[in-house]
């Protein structure tokens, strides 16, 4: 399958560690010829970290995407009825979106992109990126896996000695991900 000319939202939230993973893929999926459409948590539209500054990474959106960024609820709020995307795509999914998309909180741009686009009955790609994957968002992400047009890149566990809670998608696996997403399929193995 191919990505050119696929509608895609591309939401990133505050997992910044993992911003430099995240952003080789999306330049490589706009490369191919996807029409990305960027949302921006609130975090990654304030947060300064020792992995960058919030203007840095938005700039680098505009330039790979070439789209002004969804940053607020009521520009996310039309992604579902107005915008008709093929996919959006949650990378890095932190563990506190994770939480909110399973317990139906919307009070970001990203959350509320998420349900705009479900209630199309759309697919939406998770990658998460959390430290209590096998803790207290456990629960979390055994709902979602659960709950209808939601798709996971394949995880693992990411320092299991010193962070035995911590899960990692597999962000080399968001395109293949997306492709098995679009025709209602869900990438196995899911845990690796």
């Amino acid at each position: 399958m191919s990505l050119k000319n696929m509608k895609i939202g591309f939401a990133l939230t505050g997992s910044s560690c993992n911003f430099e993973h995240v952003f080789k893929v999306l330049e490589d999926i706009a490369n191919k010829g996807a029409d990305i459409y960027p949302i921006i948590s609130y975090s990654v539209e304030t947060f300064n970290t020792r992995f960058g500054t919030a203007e840095e990474w938005k700039d680098k959106l505009r330039e790979i995407t070439g789209k002004e960024l969804i940053s607020t609820i009521v520009d996310a709020e039309p992604v579902g009825p107005k915008l008709d995307l093929d996919v959006i795509v949650v990378a890095p999914c932190t563990g506190n979106t994770t939480a909110k998309l399973a317990n139906a909180i919307t009070d970001t741009p990203v959350t509320m992109a998420v349900k705009a686009h479900l209630r199309n009955q759309k697919p939406v790609v998770l990658a998460v990126a959390t430290n209590d994957g096998l803790g207290a968002n456990a629960k979390n992400i055994g709902l979602l896996m659960n709950t209808k047009n939601v798709y996971f890149v394949p995880l693992r566990q990411d320092d299991p000695h010193n962070k035995p809670n911590s899960l990692v998608a597999k962000f080399e696996y968001i395109e293949e991900t997306i492709e098995n997403a679009v025709l209602g399929k869900q990438i196995q193995p899911v845990l690796i």
